[in-house]
Order: C-alpha cells, then sequence, then structure tokens
C-alpha cells in the first residue's frame, strides 16, 4: 500500500486536476479510462469542475462504486447526482456511462452489474475488472462505497459486487466488494472539511473495526484529499 495525503483549501479544483492527471495518464496508456464514481454530497462540486473540461468522454467508463436502491430520478440516487454535475453539463454519451440499477430487486441488480463488468474484464483477458481509478467517499463510522461495520458484505473474497443489508438504515445498498476495490490500480478518498479528524487518524491507524482501513491497508495506491477549511 502507498498512501499519498493532499490536505488542500482548493478541494473541488485539486480534486479534479487529480482525477484529470489519471485519466491523461490511462489514455496515453491504454486509450480508456476507466473510474468508479462515489455518491454523496462530497464529490458534487468535484464532479462540477471536471464537467467544465474538456476531454474525449467517449473514451470514458464511468462505473460507480455504489448505489442505493431507488430509482435514478430518486434525490437519494447516486446517478441522480452524478448526471446532474457531471454527465449532463459535460455532455457524456450515454455508451461512457454503466449505472447500477437500483430501482430493481437488489440481488438481481448487483449479479447484473457484476456480469457487466467480467464481461470487459474479459475482453482485456483481466481475472477481474481493473479500475483505473475508484472514488471513495467516509461516513462518520468508517463506512465506505456500502461497504458497513458489520455487514455481510465484508466477508465477501468471490463476488464483485454485492446487494448488502444494512440493519442501521433498515435498507439494502448495492456495493463493490473488497476484491474488486483491490484490484483497481488506485483509489482516491474524497474527503470533506466536516469530517472528524480523529476518524481519519484510526483508519490510518489501521483500526480493523473500519472498513475504509481495510481499504487504506489493502488497495494498491491509495490517495486521501482532505479539504481544509477556509
Amino acid at each position: 500500500m502507498a498512501r499519498e495525503v493532499l490536505r488542500t483549501k482548493t478541494f473541488a479544483s485539486d480534486a479534479a486536476n487529480f482525477i484529470l492527471r489519471r485519466a491523461r495518464e490511462s489514455l496515453d496508456e491504454r486509450q480508456q479510462f476507466r473510474i468508479a464514481l462515489s455518491g454523496g454530497n462530497t464529490p458534487r462540486s468535484v464532479y462540477a469542475e471536471m464537467a467544465r473540461c474538456d476531454l474525449p468522454w467517449e473514451k470514458f467508463l464511468f462505473t460507480f462504486g455504489d448505489e442505493r436502491c431507488v430509482p435514478p430520478e430518486n434525490d437519494e440516487s447516486n446517478f441522480r447526482m452524478a448526471n446532474e454535475a457531471l454527465f449532463r453539463p459535460a455532455s457524456v454519451p450515454n455508451s461512457s456511462i454503466l449505472r447500477m440499477r437500483g430501482e430493481i430487486e437488489p440481488v438481481l441488480a448487483a449479479k447484473e452489474y457484476e456480469a457487466q463488468l467480467d464481461v470487459l474484464a474479459a475482453k482485456r483477458g483481466e481475472k477481474i475488472y481493473e479500475h483505473d481509478l475508484i472514488l471513495l467517499g467516509l461516513g462518520d463510522d468508517g463506512h465506505t462505497a456500502s461497504l458497513f461495520p458489520g455487514t455481510e458484505a465484508l466477508s465477501e473474497t468471490e463476488r464483485r459486487v454485492m446487494a448488502n443489508y444494512v440493519p442501521k438504515l433498515n435498507s439494502w445498498r448495492l456495493t463493490f466488494t473488497f476484491p474488486l476495490v483491490f484490484a483497481a490500480r488506485a483509489v482516491c478518498f474524497l474527503i470533506g472539511a466536516n469530517k472528524d479528524p480523529r476518524l481519519i487518524e484510526r483508519i490510518f491507524s489501521g483500526d480493523p473495526a473500519l472498513p475504509a482501513a481495510r481499504v487504506d491497508q489493502n488497495a494498491k495506491s491509495v490517495t486521501w484529499i482532505i479539504e481544509q477549511k477556509s
């Protein structure tokens, strides 16, 4: 694991620039940029910053690290946020977007998404789909994607995408599992200014109770972009 930490007061532009550097490297090396997006409110400004750039969006492939089990037009939908902030403003073609179908039965939606990624992996001779970059958030309980403490998905070693029941929310989530996250060339945590720094220190110390710490400890390359209050 290689960890880089960037603390910044210009969060949106610095995060967007980091992502775009990764994109250019991937386009130069593999003629495609495979990026998984994170949901929640923190990345919205980053996506809006990206949307202002003139890029070959047809060479991008956007996936989602997790999704709530709601229709795509729902206020809670991670897809809806990305669509409003990035896809529509940048005129990203539909062929570059692979959406998790949160509106259908969760187990079926997870199997469908996993199968789609498996087909793309096979075309490159990969045993497991390799993202160039996975963007991740951080919950106050240490969850990332929809890998919540105490949930079934944490112990999964084979499936790449799962329907994960979260008891404290009394709801299902679709999520990447650790095997898929660890297969990525790089991951990047996008952390807003209001996140408790003590939680981040627990993650950096490797607290096994926090799912985000397992990513920090086991991913191939980890970057933390942490917003600082002005």
